[in-house]
């Protein structure tokens, strides 16, 4: 009987079923344990990977460990690691490299390093060169041991001013400066015997300079033989080691009979790195309630877990000098609100400014190479200069005005960081919509003109290095002398971006416009905290008013610019200009294109075009005279006349164009519900220019379409009135 060939094949079937589950009970795991290996390797190419990232050597070179004799040789070839912390911070600053420039009355000086080029500009500072300048100067005369590293330096100005920013710069750029070659510094550690009598190592708590090492009636004569100028480093002359160090120092001279080679061969010298985060060379000191806080979080504290190991308080090893004096040695420590600090504290903030020491609880002075920095508002600083018992304090500070900037380009700067296309997913910021909130800003801490003639808004613009007749660079900085407070009042940055952010969450719109954000900036005036008076939140209204104002002449500019943008109709334009001029300076007759005749000058079209620029009747032959000489000298360099290239005659064919073409347009439809095909296709043309050209996208260019329209209609309407 011949078999059904399907029942052939659900038996083979049946069989490869029976075989298989065989094969998995012959090797019970197998598969598991290779998909296990699988999933292994996988794990394990992974880590491969990520252990070529890092780089072994360069981990090797910034953990480099070797003999007092290794540091020696290392410091006869490159003495830099010597520098006190006052040199080594302005070194730093200083290899970012700087910009000489013309100020309104001085020379000014721009340091790269506040770009922050470490972190893509993160922390940018900007508009400041001023203030800064005058701290790289404080920091450069401390280099050289001029007097001013025995000063707490104090930036002062109002809230939001960049004060912290400014400090925080400096101790990111130390973390970033001692990972590189030029900017190396070493401490050490001790071999000790633990309590079991094991060997180990104790690194020196305040992370000294190994140099202190050498005692110092001999320092300056041994480091002069191997060929270093210690005239050049502060910190060879007279320091001395810290307590915990100097216990040990004396512990191994007796051990090895005051033989000091011996001493230091005990002593393994250690690259380390400069960290705020690790408590290495950075250190913040921030004030807190009185109730719970004293001054050995300046100075160190007693480990009580070790007196019953070591028996006695006064014993080093049974303290903790792990204070904000101790760990910022070599570096920065920074006082946020430094006035605001108990007058327990100023005590050890008076000696460790002038005298570069420090108490902790049952030990000497103990020297100490660290820059001093705090910070403060105009509130506590008058606190500061009633106070007849801070005398000595004010006495030994060095004050730094950090003020509100005030010119608005670089105000525009600090917004278009946080708030970018690149950064705002899902929405657009119109164009001028930042740069209207930053010249509100502005303002607000502008005082007003003496000058009868000269109105805020003008006062600002010559700030922002506009050009007005009959102001000079020179009358310019009279404007700034005359003020008093400038740049110390007024509305603080934080304020805005505030702001800005509100109009940005709301999830109804698509695109935020100047409006929305100017909305937002007047609503939160009424509970605005640091607004001391009707009279000054009245004056604020006000501003906002004459920033709507100038918006509505950029927006109608733009557009206007927009409907003019037809290249060949300006070249056609300007052509016709240019001909005219020229036969009207030669006095020749120009030649119609049309109908062949020779006809005068059209002093209509020219006086038309040069009325745009406001050239009066009295000017208007010295101007054309100087558009024929500039076509002259063009013309002797072999080059062609380009009407972009003369910024005033381009804004007066903009203009004239824009006339012309403005009732063709018939811009004013917009503000109607009916638009006729032939008028709608001029206006997308118009749209498609401001998006293209400025930035717009199609929402708020439609809007600022309609809004300069409602204002020609409004103009329409007056007129007709």
């Amino acid at each position: 009987m011949k078999s059904n060939p399907i029942d052939s094949d659900v038996n083979e079937a049946n069989q490869a079923e029976v075989l298989e589950g065989q094969m998995e009970d012959d090797m019970p795991g197998q598969l598991e344990v290779e998909e296990h290996s699988s999933n292994q390797g996988s794990e394990s190419s992974i880590l491969t990977r990520i252990r070529d990232l890092t780089d072994r050597k360069r981990y090797q070179e910034l953990n480099w460990k070797g003999s007092f004799e290794d540091y020696l040789s290392l410091l006869k070839a490159d003495p830099r690691p010597l520098r006190s912390a006052y040199q080594r911070i302005y070194d730093m600053i200083m290899s970012y490299g700087h910009e000489e420039y013309e100020g309104k009355k001085d020379r000014l000086i721009h340091y790269n390093f506040f770009d922050d080029p470490m972190h893509e500009g993160r922390d940018a500072i900007y508009g400041l060169d001023r203030p800064l300048m005058k701290l790289v100067h404080l920091f450069k005369s401390a280099a050289k041991g001029y007097g001013t590293q025995n000063r707490v330096l104090l930036l002062h100005g109002p809230v939001g001013s960049s004060k912290s920013t400014i400090v925080r710069l400096i101790k990111k750029g130390l973390e970033e400066y001692s990972l590189r070659d030029e900017g190396t510094i070493y401490s050490y550690s001790w071999k000790v015997e633990d309590k079991e009598g094991n060997e180990c190592w104790e690194d020196c708590p305040m992370h000294e300079d190994p140099i202190h090492l050498i005692p110092i009636e001999a320092r300056r004569a041994l480091l002069k033989e191997i060929g270093i100028n210690t005239g050049e480093y502060l910190t060879v002359h007279n320091a001395d080691l810290c307590p915990f160090c100097r216990y040990h120092y004396q512990e191994k001279l007796h051990k090895y009979d005051g033989d000091w080679i011996k001493v230091v061969s005990d002593v393994w010298v250690r690259r380390i790195r400069l960290s705020e985060q690790d408590r290495v060379g950075i250190g913040t000191f921030q004030p807190k309630d009185e109730k719970n806080q004293d001054s050995t979080e300046l100075t160190g504290d007693i480990n009580y877990r070790k007196i019953a190991l070591y028996g006695s308080d006064s014993d080093p090893r049974a303290f903790n000098f792990d204070g904000e004096f101790n760990i910022a040695n070599r570096g920065i420590i920074e006082f946020i609100e430094v006035l605001k600090l108990d007058v327990a504290f100023l005590y050890d903030l008076l000696g460790a400014s002038q005298e570069h020491k420090i108490k902790p609880k049952k030990f000497p002075q103990t020297d100490i190479d660290e820059v001093i920095i705090g910070h403060t508002n105009e509130p506590e600083y008058r606190k500061l200069q009633s106070n007849d018992f801070m005398e000595a304090l004010r006495d030994r500070t060095v004050k730094i005005d950090v003020p509100y900037i005030t010119r608005l380009d670089n105000e525009v700067k600090i917004y278009e960081k946080d708030f970018n296309s690149g950064k705002i997913e899902g929405k657009h910021i119109a164009p001028h919509t930042v740069e209207m909130a930053a010249m509100w800003a502005v303002l607000t801490r502008l005082e007003d003109p003496k000058r009868a003639q000269l109105t805020l808004m003008q006062k600002m613009k010559l700030y922002n290095g506009k050009t007005l007749p009959g102001f000079t660079e020179d009358s310019v900085q009279e404007l700034k002398d005359e003020t008093e407070r400038e740049g110390m009042d007024g509305i603080s940055p934080r304020y805005i971006q505030d702001k800005i952010s509100n109009a940005l969450v709301n999830e109804e719109e698509s695109c935020i416009n100047p409006f929305m954000v100017l909305n937002e900036l007047e609503s939160g005036l009424e509970h605005h905290s640091l607004i001391a008076s009707d009279d000054i939140r009245r004056r604020y209204r006000d501003m906002l008013s004459l920033v709507k104002d100038e918006y509505e002449d950029m927006v109608k500019n733009e557009v206007q610019r927009a409907i003019a943008a037809d290249e060949e109709a300006l070249t056609r334009l300007c052509a016709n200009y240019i001909d005219n001029v020229k036969a009207y300076t030669q006095k020749e007759k120009v030649k119609n294109r049309y109908t062949g005749q020779s006809e005068e000058a059209d002093e209509h079209l020219m006086r038309a075009i040069e009325e745009k620029i406001d050239i009066p009747e009295s000017r208007m032959d010295d101007f054309r005279r100087e558009i024929m000489n500039y076509i002259g000298a063009l013309a002797i360099e072999g080059k062609t006349f380009d009407y972009r290239t003369n910024e005033r005659l381009h804004k007066a064919l903009e203009l004239k164009l824009f006339e012309d073409q403005k009732d063709s347009i018939k811009l004013t439809s917009l503000v109607s519900q009916v638009v006729d095909k032939e008028t709608q296709e001029k206006i997308d043309v118009v749209k498609a220019r401001m998006i293209k050209y400025y930035d717009y996208c199609d929402v708020c260019a439609t809007d600022v379409l309609q809004f300069v329209a409602s204002i020609f209609a409004r103009g329409d309407a007056k007129g007709d009135s």
